[in-house]
């Protein structure tokens, strides 16, 4: 499968699972409406509807769109890390049970592993 090219920042938080600084990410803020996609691969992951305001540093999302995320155990047994279904790319981490929206989820997301795109008008 190809890839869009990366940066070497953006490949070692998508390939290494690294993790941008808090509060330095392009989306942190953003709240246009559109979709966001897989820097990598393309694929649709959120809507601007699922994203929310936490001030935990990232951009958070409390839904993702249907079968886009996998979300699977971090070696370290604490946290769930999320990923691109498509094409495993690393997206952060998911946190449950922190009140923050209805739906008690919250994606916290690399800006540097997804791109926006603004839905057509």
């Amino acid at each position: 499968m190809k890839y869009n090219p990366l940066t070497p920042e953006e490949a070692n938080i998508i390939e290494n699972k690294a993790t941008e600084p808090a509060f330095s990410g392009e989306y942190y803020q953003h709240f246009q409406t559109g979709k966001y996609i897989c820097r990598r691969c393309n694929a649709e992951l959120y809507k601007s509807e699922h994203k929310f305001q936490t001030n935990c540093g990232w951009p958070s999302f409390d839904a993702e769109i249907l079968g886009a995320v996998k979300h699977l155990p971090d070696p370290d047994g604490q946290r769930t890390e999320i990923q691109c279904a498509n094409c495993g790319a690393h997206l952060g981490h998911v946190f449950t049970n922190e009140h923050y929206t209805e739906k008690n989820t919250r994606h916290c997301v690399n800006s540097l592993s997804i791109k926006f795109v603004p839905y057509e008008k």
